[in-house]
């Protein structure tokens, strides 16, 4: 799940080692890859979908794994867009 904000990080110091500021390059890296993020969030929670309605035995072992998962995905996935760039920007303008 820290894949998302490596992705949006690495986006983001794309721009900067390009010239822009740090926080018009957070901002412009974030827009430009959040769908893709997007994508590999919703396609990871989608993986959990069958074993959060699996039935039996096996299904109820296995329900709070795939909820508890499915909601690490989507904390992750709203952290990397929006705390990722946040601190990128300003610990690279405090270090530049």
């Amino acid at each position: 799940m820290v894949d998302d904000a490596i992705v949006v990080l690495e986006n983001i110091t794309r721009f900067i080692e390009r010239g822009m500021t740090p926080v018009q390059a957070a901002f412009r890296g974030a827009r430009e890859i959040g769908f893709t993020v997007l994508s590999m969030s919703v396609s990871l929670v989608a993986v959990f979908i069958p074993i959060l309605l699996m039935g039996g035995i096996v299904g109820r072992l296995f329900r709070e794994f795939a909820v508890v998962l499915s909601i690490a995905i989507c904390v992750s996935l709203a952290i990397s867009l929006t705390l990722t760039p946040m601190m990128c920007a300003k610990f690279s303008a405090a270090r530049g």
